[in-house]
């Protein structure tokens, strides 16, 4: 049987519950996995439900209208077998890359690759040995503006609802990130802000830190602030060379960055102001 997915997010209030749970058992819905949270510090609540469906899921967002309105609730359906249209965007570091393409022809990531978008030329080879269109935008101080607006082109084009920029190493301008709000997910290694600019890890090593990491977040104009999906660690010992610490940490970043674009997909991600409230 087709299976859906509501999310939802209002203010915390008696009867939500009961009224989501009434209506699916009324729309003849049977309820597979339920998860919800009281944000007490901002007084919001928000709910992740899965359900067997037998009706569309437009169909039920349509009849759900009305207690939507009533609980003042940012309600979505989808239907969980739909899979999130995504753009990959890389530079010369492919780790994160290679991981999510892989992941992805392996059937394991529940997303479907439209295209790699890049300023360098490195991994087109990479792009075509899964069938996936590569499109090179060179970005210069000078052709910024230009190269963003064929990025915005691109996500129109191929309808993505999902930009993952998979070690992309250009900032994006803030109305670029306004643009892409909620559906942009960065990856950085978990050294930021104490070790900027080139060679982190080697910058790291220098310093004997214990732990390597990453973070994954969405993208906001607040650069490598957004807020923060998943983050993972591994350790390091003083047996380690900048490069045993660098593959370490890019070991993390493609595992963390993976699990965020997963969730993502799974629609097990909710915005809770500068934070995120994740159903795993």
């Amino acid at each position: 049987m087709p299976q859906s997915i509501l999310t939802l997010s209002c203010p915390d209030r008696p009867g939500i519950v009961h009224a989501v749970t009434g209506f699916l058992l009324e729309f003849e819905g049977n309820i597979l996995e339920s998860a919800q949270f009281d944000a007490q510090e901002t007084g919001q609540f928000f709910m992740r439900v899965q359900f067997d469906a037998k009706h569309p899921a437009h169909e039920i967002s349509e009849a759900f209208r009305p207690i939507a309105k009533s609980f003042d609730m940012n309600a979505h359906f989808y239907d969980s077998a739909g899979r999130t249209k995504t753009i990959l965007m890389v530079s010369k570091l492919g780790h994160c890359l290679n991981d999510l393409l892989f992941r992805w022809k392996s059937g394991v990531l529940p997303i479907d690759v439209v295209a790699v978008v890049s300023n360098h030329m490195d991994f087109y080879q990479l792009a075509a040995s899964y069938n996936i269109p590569f499109h090179h935008v060179p970005v210069s101080a000078e052709t910024k503006a230009q190269a963003e607006l064929r990025l915005k082109e691109l996500v129109s084009t191929f309808g993505a609802d999902l930009v993952v920029l998979a070690r992309y190493m250009q900032v994006l301008s803030d109305d670029m990130c306004r643009a892409l709000e909620g559906k942009a997910i960065n990856i950085h290694h978990s050294f930021l802000p104490s070790f900027k600019g080139a060679k982190p890890y080697h910058q790291a090593f220098e310093r004997g830190v214990k732990l390597t990491g990453a973070t994954a977040h969405y993208v906001t104009p607040a650069l490598d602030e957004g807020p923060i999906i998943e983050q993972d660690v591994a350790r390091v010992d003083h047996r380690m060379t900048p490069e045993d610490l660098t593959t370490a940490g890019r070991d993390v970043e493609a595992s963390v960055l993976a699990r965020a674009v997963t969730w993502h997909a799974q629609h097990r991600v909710l915005l809770n102001g500068n934070k995120t409230i994740v159903f795993r």
